[in-house]
């Protein structure tokens, strides 16, 4: 697969693809989940931290993350909108261990992550074939323009 940066809001890609489902349910395949890692703190001078506080503190990021398909794999592309936010610095006991997975649906990951100031949103295009690129543009296209197929389900994409 050849990946692409997509340099299209991430927000306004979700709205468009949630109401695309809504007008033509068969036109694309999504999956959606959200991450927890808990990481190691950094060794890094703005933080002020001796070793002792970086042992019993650790950084929270949760990250959101949006696979969009046609709904015929064979198509060969998929476009991955991912978002993280990092807490910051948190002491956890055994018992506050976040999930490391769980599945959510579209309109959650929406509400969830698609806000102002929610963390740092990227869009990623990926492509099997020579012959998936072009409908991949299309895609990006119709949803820049925000333009839909009013007449059903488009096979273009």
């Amino acid at each position: 697969m050849e990946s692409f940066p997509v340099d299209i809001d991430a927000g306004q890609i979700v709205r468009w693809i949630m109401a695309e489902q809504a007008a033509a349910p068969a036109t694309f395949k999504t999956s959606a989940r959200r991450t927890t890692e808990v990481r190691r703190i950094a060794e890094r001078r703005e933080y002020h931290l001796g070793d002792e506080e970086r042992e019993d503190l650790s950084e929270v990021a949760t990250i959101g993350t949006l696979e969009i398909a046609p709904a015929h794999g064979a198509d060969g592309w998929l476009l991955t909108v991912t978002v993280e936010d990092e807490v910051g610095p948190q002491e956890l006991g055994v018992e506050a261990v976040p999930e490391a997975e769980h599945q959510i649906d579209i309109g959650t990951f929406y509400t969830t992550f698609i806000r102002p100031e929610r963390g740092t949103a990227s869009v990623v295009a990926e492509v099997d074939n020579p012959t998936a690129w072009p409908k991949v543009q299309r895609l990006l296209d119709a949803i820049e323009r925000d333009r839909r197929d009013v007449t059903g389900p488009s096979s273009e994409f």
